[in-house]
């Protein structure tokens, strides 16, 4: 039988990385091909030309960062925190771009690379990756309470 404290180390662990798995890979695939994610972000119509660039590279490290101290188990809060702020950044950008009524031909979650269009699957998957981020952060803040 698996105690109450043994079974929720398991589930932390395993959310950490699954999200880390997640933005690693994404990461990944945005920096791979950083110029073909610069037009994959221009489709969405709402960072200015001059600015996306920037935003690319700052997407992929940020990525990459919260991905790397998730796997390395650094600041566990703030980054759970922050991945949860990201993921609710890609929903609401998701569901503005697809209520506005552009099309675009790649939803650029894992950069030029599988390539998928941006649909409501995307947000709903969006909405997933909330939720997962949310529970490792409720389980991160009960674990702070009982220490």
């Amino acid at each position: 039988m698996i105690g109450p404290l043994t079974a929720s180390k398991k589930l932390e662990l395993g959310l950490r990385y699954f999200i880390a798995s997640v933005l690693l890979l994404t990461g990944i695939g945005k920096l791979l091909d950083v110029p073909g994610f610069i037009q994959v972000i221009d489709t969405y119509k709402i960072i200015p030309t001059f600015l996306q660039p920037a935003v690319a590279v700052s997407m992929v490290l940020v990525e990459l960062k919260i991905a790397e101290n998730l796997f390395r188990k650094i600041n566990l809060k703030i980054n759970a925190l922050a991945a949860t702020a990201l993921h609710i950044c890609f929903t609401l950008l998701a569901t503005l771009t697809l209520l506005r009524g552009i099309d675009v031909p790649n939803c650029g979650c894992f950069g030029v690379f599988w390539a998928r269009p941006l649909t409501f699957i995307t947000v709903a998957e969006d909405v997933f990756m909330v939720g997962v981020c949310v529970l490792l952060l409720k389980i991160l803040q009960i674990k702070e309470g009982q220490v």
